[in-house]
């Protein structure tokens, strides 16, 4: 007989609640409470998937990211009680009905017809750039290669999204190998990429835990990370004003579109960064052997041409057009609330709410889908992750029906507007930025200011 823990358990003081470290993870999953201690580092998806949400009931997100699979083969064993009361809100039960829906309707299988066409597509696109730039001998036709390749990458960039989500096999061995090798012409590690994007999708936009807006010194998303300095659970590092950082912050909503122009190289930092780290990582050697053909090819190209003025241009104008997709990404969740700590601990932040109030989709016409990769129905993604892209469309209708039913705010603006509204919310907090004094809101001179102007 398993022992039987009362949901009011969740509380702060609760037994359950209680297990919410790295020492000890507790779970509620359909109303049963499971100990992951053990599994943390063996989780495919990372460990912090698992520690944030530890100590909390997780029934949704879990649904949403795992197999009929998982249930059956791997949960049995680290079950060790149940939780007797747990009440679940109206407007949960239409979302997950939502999700019993489009089981139904085999929405959540993959139309391969779609990436087939998808496969020509990047390899008609791949092929072009390569003849603009090195079949070609104008310099305007090796800069319109060079955006050709951005916008390849780009698009890459989609399936290795989808992927990542294992939402084209739904194999994750398969959808993770093959993914690991497009890193040869994509330049982006998934290794690094599951790290960042799973731990997102769960704390999306917390301040202390979400890295997709932990951006300093670069940029910063709301005034609230200037009250004081916060410790990044995802860096391992506190996140604290210096004078650089300020100067930047306060002139973000003049830098975002430069920053987005270059901030591919800084993913290539990153990945390296995590594959030569000493977390356990799947396929890593794999991996790094992609990168070293990402980086011969890449440096085989641009130093084929014939000056060093059309090496950098190229350079420049491929990673400036991929920045598209970092545009696509920072709109969808940027001018959308933020918030401390963990969500999920009562009906107003938990799953579905917590991804409505931090996500908006975009309002684009059909014809361009191909251009926005899915990203435009980031609403629908985030609700139910492995949803294949070509299916989010027909699952915005019925998500918008939920939310008008249960007056929860389902925000879609234009594309544009969107970007409009980003650069709202970075002005604001340039704002704020600009002024913070010396010693308030968590802002000190860096080490190296001090030094040279004899401070301190």
């Amino acid at each position: 007989m398993l022992p039987r823990l009362r949901a009011r358990d969740l509380s702060e003081a609760g037994q359950v609640a209680k297990h919410n470290s790295r020492e000890s993870i507790w779970v509620i999953i359909d109303g049963r409470v499971y100990d992951l201690t053990r599994y943390i580092d063996k989780h495919p998806g990372g460990h912090l998937m698992i520690e944030n949400m530890a100590g909390k009931d997780c029934t949704d997100a879990f649904a949403n990211y795992h197999t009929a699979r998982v249930y059956k083969h791997m949960l049995p064993p680290m079950l060790i009680g149940e939780a007797t009361d747990v009440e679940v809100p109206p407007h949960v039960q239409d979302f997950r009905a939502i999700r019993q829906e489009l089981l139904r309707r085999g929405l959540f299988e993959t139309d391969m017809r779609f990436y087939a066409k998808m496969a020509a597509w990047l390899v008609s696109l791949f092929l072009l750039s390569l003849y603009l730039s090195l079949g070609c001998a104008a310099t305007t036709a090796h800069m319109v290669g060079a955006a050709v390749m951005g916008l390849f990458w780009q698009q890459l960039a989609g399936i290795g999204h989808d992927m990542g989500h294992s939402g084209i096999t739904h194999n994750f061995h398969l959808d993770h190998s093959v993914c690991s090798t497009l890193v040869c012409f994509m330049g982006i590690s998934v290794c690094w990429w599951k790290r960042n994007h799973n731990t997102h999708h769960i704390v999306c936009n917390s301040i202390e835990h979400d890295p997709d807006i932990q951006h300093m010194p670069a940029l910063a998303v709301t005034p609230e990370i200037f009250k004081k300095p916060f410790w990044s659970t995802y860096y391992n590092e506190l996140k604290a004003m210096d004078r650089i950082t300020k100067f930047m912050v306060s002139y973000e909503h003049l830098f975002f579109y430069p920053i987005m122009m270059v901030a591919r190289f800084n993913l290539y930092a990153q990945s390296l960064i995590q594959l030569f780290a000493k977390e356990p990582l799947h396929y890593r050697k794999t991996e790094l052997c992609a990168f070293a053909i990402y980086f011969t090819w890449i440096g085989s190209l641009v130093l084929s041409l014939p000056t060093w003025s059309e090496t950098l241009g190229w350079l420049l104008v491929s990673h400036a057009m991929s920045g598209l997709l970092h545009v696509q990404i920072c709109c969808s969740h940027f001018s959308m609330e933020t918030y401390h700590g963990h969500a999920y601990n009562d009906a107003d932040d938990e799953w579905y709410i917590t991804q409505l109030k931090t996500t908006m989709n975009f309002d684009t016409p059909p014809a361009l889908d191909w251009v926005h990769i899915g990203l435009q129905f980031q609403i629908e993604h985030h609700l139910f992750p492995r949803l294949p892209r070509h299916n989010l469309r027909e699952a915005r209708t019925l998500v918008k029906e939920v939310c008008k039913k249960h007056n929860i705010r389902y925000h879609e603006p234009g594309f544009f507007q969107a970007n409009l509204e980003t650069l709202q919310c970075l002005w604001r907090t340039a704002k704020a930025a600009r002024s913070a004094k010396r010693g308030d809101s968590g802002f000190y001179e860096s080490c190296l200011w001090d030094g040279l102007t004899l401070n301190g």
